[in-house]
């Protein structure tokens, strides 16, 4: 054979078997952005296991998700991958969501205190990605400080206690001593619940202020005892960020009543003992990922993933453009395991979603509560409705 003849063969060979392969998949990447230092997982913090705690980085819920979505991806020869970012301040976190930018990532799970998430997002307007919030709750992120891309997994605090004052109202318990801490995320949680009571016709009897502090002259501030007497009352409602004082209150009032909010009965996003809609399936897995019980952060980074596959999926993996538009409109659904399908609010990006009312081992209901009716979406009475909202994007 001429030497000419050999080179159109093995040319032709080549052709057929490159042919014959597989075409490489396309693949959809995440950031995972967090601090190198977060207190939120201090030892210290997390060693009490309180109820309005975290127990662990929520990365947990986004590994679950993508190893849920292998099988979608094949048939739809698309891969996931997630790629962690860490940084010790704001400024860092900014840098490393540019990096991951420049390589093609679009989709960022940010896990950082509400300071942090509000500049990033302010940094990052106008460029072609959305940042998905799943640990911060403060409402100012949904309201003054909002941002077109930046969406909400994570339910804020006004979606907690709506759910909370929901549940007071439906066992009558409508007089609430009110127990506020001395940190900015205390008063955050208590103005929230006064707003939540204002709006339901729970009457605050009283607010008093708790100090966790082995100082003597502050050790009345700190008496359980002391901060729950003098006036009768059907519930405690008690606004502690860190839980360490919270943990210190129930059996210890002078009334025998129930404690509500950071210990007792929370309101979250997830639990573990909840049982029903195949929640047990995606607990087990979230434990065998993260050795540990899932908490409401690792469910929003779950949920988070979960939104964007089924974006992609549904837009038979458009270009960005599309699949943004698909996930923050009307058409998505998204399966929570928690009985109702889920989508973003088009006014601030919050998911709407139900929420868990539960004890350190049981769910005792779900929100919205059966009676408390809206006129679009039952699940618009928790949090900030279209009417609330202050959201200008």
């Amino acid at each position: 054979m001429s030497l000419r003849r050999l080179i159109h063969a093995s040319a032709f060979a080549a052709a057929t078997l490159c042919a014959s392969l597989p075409a490489a998949a396309e693949t959809v990447r995440f950031g995972f952005l967090e601090l190198d230092r977060n207190p939120a997982y201090d030892d210290k913090r997390t060693f009490f296991r309180t109820l309005s705690q975290p127990l662990g980085s929520p990365v947990v819920g986004a590994e679950v998700a993508l190893r849920e979505s292998r099988f979608v991806g094949q048939a739809l020869k698309v891969d996931f991958a997630l790629e962690r970012a860490k940084g010790a301040d704001t400024a860092a976190l900014i840098a490393e969501a540019s990096r991951l930018q420049a390589g093609g990532v679009r989709y960022f799970l940010v896990d950082a205190p509400a300071a942090v998430v509000a500049e990033l997002a302010k940094a990052t307007r106008g460029s072609e990605l959305v940042l998905f919030n799943v640990s911060a709750a403060d409402d100012a992120l949904r309201q003054a400080r909002c941002q077109p891309h930046l969406f909400h997994t994570l339910p804020n605090h006004a979606m907690q206690t709506d759910a909370m004052a929901q549940y007071l109202v439906s066992r009558k318990w409508r007089s609430v001593l009110l127990l506020e801490g001395p940190l900015a995320d205390d008063k955050l949680i208590s103005a929230a619940f006064e707003n939540s009571a204002k709006r339901l016709g729970i009457k605050i009897v009283d607010k008093r202020q708790f100090v966790l502090s082995n100082d003597p002259r502050q050790r009345e501030q700190g008496n359980v005892a002391l901060l729950t007497a003098g006036k009768d009352y059907d519930a405690i409602f008690v606004a502690d960020s860190d839980g360490e004082f919270a943990r210190t209150v129930p059996y210890r009032a002078v009334l025998p009543r129930p404690v509500v909010g950071a210990e007792g009965l929370v309101a979250e996003a997830w639990h573990w003992a909840w049982e029903r809609h195949g929640a047990p399936q995606l607990t087990s897995r979230m434990v065998k990922q993260g050795n540990r019980h899932p908490s409401s952060r690792d469910w929003a980074a779950w949920i988070a993933v979960k939104a964007v596959v089924e974006s992609v999926v549904r837009t038979n993996n458009a270009p960005f453009a599309q699949q943004l538009a698909y996930l923050a409109g009307d058409e998505i659904t998204i399966d929570g395991f928690k009985g109702n399908k889920l989508g973003f609010r088009p006014w601030d990006r919050q998911l709407r979603q139900p929420l868990l009312i539960a004890t350190h081992n049981a769910v005792v209901e779900r929100a919205p509560i059966q009676g408390f009716l809206h006129q679009t979406n039952n699940m618009d009475t928790l949090g900030f409705d279209q009417r609330d909202s202050q959201c200008k994007p």
